[in-house]
């Protein structure tokens, strides 16, 4: 007897069966297509590419006045007038600012008093001694020249009285002792006018001259102090005060710059120092404007480290041209180093390159296998890396996989865009 068909109603009735089996088929037809391509991993891939690859330092930095004047307070006093505000382009000699100078212009004064008269006295040395003085020195002089010149005479007479027997010796003994006593007070009024003073009273005046005459300084650099010009042609960029507010001695009144050109100073990290060199290019960042760059070079390079909040940073510097003044000062900036910058060089991506046994390698893919090569670098950065040898224009290297299996020389691989 013929074996029986399948019925029709059978396959309708138990349809949930027939799926399962037509599953459990596919998945073992998978399991099997899997086995077979099991040494196959997907990787990421690049093509070695000529470009321009630059190594930088980036960091941070803040913005310095290259020509600045800063105002302080020499007194306690009043801010008597403010004739500027904060923003205003001032030119050289301009009066910024005036402080309550009442007192200053007394104390200088008072030594411009102390000068006059230390000058009268240093006079009267000179001359030896004041008009007066000098004047009633000569009258005693010649009063003096007239008596000894009496004197001289009338010695003279009695010994020729005395020769002829008209005289005594007494009489001419006493005429002897008043000739005597005249040429005394003459040689005395003589060395009192040509040593009128001693040393220590011509050193007391030359002291007192010297005191003055500093004391005036005083006042009068006071005095510029308290009425504020502008060294320069400059920016008041700083204005701490208003009008009529009362300072100490030292408070900051205005800050004032040539902001035509600021100096950055550039905070490098440890690591990074020994790759600065002077003329190195620069370029300044400032995310108040974005995508603004302002060109400059390594002016300076740090000649130590030293801490600064958590790091330890050397400082560099350098100038950059702000003629639209944009750059303000003490605004802190993004700040990058260029060390070294190389044109129409072959690159590929930094993940593309390894290290085994101090040798530099990438994975080449050809016919969907890896060949390692050995390559010779030069300069990367954080993205790319120069292969100055070891690998041809428009290779194909592979990056990483995809199944976080490792790569090995000969592994079949297939590329994943």
């Amino acid at each position: 007897m013929a074996p029986s068909a399948v019925n029709p109603g059978f396959l309708a009735r138990n349809r949930w069966l027939v799926w399962a089996v037509a599953i459990v088929a596919a998945v073992v037809l998978l399991a099997a297509f899997m086995s077979l391509r099991s040494d196959t991993i997907p990787v990421s891939a690049a093509t070695a590419v000529r470009s321009t690859i630059r190594s930088v330092v980036s960091t941070n930095g803040k913005v310095e006045p290259v020509q600045n004047f800063e105002a302080h307070a020499p007194v306690a006093t009043m801010v008597k007038k403010l004739l500027v505000k904060e923003g205003d382009h001032v030119k050289k000699g301009q009066l910024l600012v005036q402080l309550n100078d009442s007192e200053a212009r007394d104390q200088a004064a008072r030594a411009l008093a102390q000068i006059k008269a230390a000058q009268a006295d240093v006079s009267a040395i000179e001359k030896g001694g004041t008009r007066e003085e000098v004047l009633t020195l000569q009258a005693l002089l010649l009063k003096a020249r007239a008596d000894r010149d009496t004197a001289q005479r009338n010695l003279e007479a009695l010994q020729r009285l005395q020769q002829q027997g008209a005289a005594s010796p007494g009489e001419v003994k006493a005429a002897q002792d008043q000739l005597a006593h005249a040429d005394a007070d003459l040689k005395l009024l003589e060395q009192k006018q040509k040593d009128r003073y001693s040393k220590p009273e011509v050193a007391r005046v030359d002291a007192q001259q010297t005191q003055a005459q500093a004391a005036y300084a005083a006042a009068e650099d006071v005095l510029a102090q308290l009425n504020i010009r502008a060294p320069f042609d400059g920016v008041v960029y700083s204005l701490p005060i208003r009008q009529g507010a009362f300072v100490n001695p030292g408070d900051l009144v205005l800050q004032e710059a040539d902001l035509s050109k600021v100096l950055v100073r550039a905070f490098v990290d440890e690591p990074d120092v020994g790759r600065l060199a002077p003329g190195q290019k620069i370029e300044v960042t400032w995310d108040a404007l974005p995508g603004r760059i302002w060109d400059g070079t390594v002016n300076t390079v740090p000649a130590a480290v030293k801490l600064r909040g958590t790091r330890n940073v050397g400082e560099t510097t350098c100038v950059v041209d702000n003629r639209d003044l944009k750059l303000l000062p003490n605004v802190n900036v993004g700040v990058t180093v260029i060390t070294a910058e190389h044109r129409g060089v072959l690159t590929v991506p930094r993940e593309a390159v390894r290290q085994s046994d101090s040798k530099t390698y990438v994975f080449r893919i050809v016919d969907d296998q890896l060949q390692r090569h050995e390559v010779q670098t030069s300069i990367s950065n954080l993205t790319q890396v120069e292969v100055t040898s070891g690998l041809a224009e428009n290779a194909l290297v592979a990056l990483t996989s995809l199944n976080s299996k490792p790569l090995r020389n000969g592994l079949a691989v297939k590329v994943v865009r």
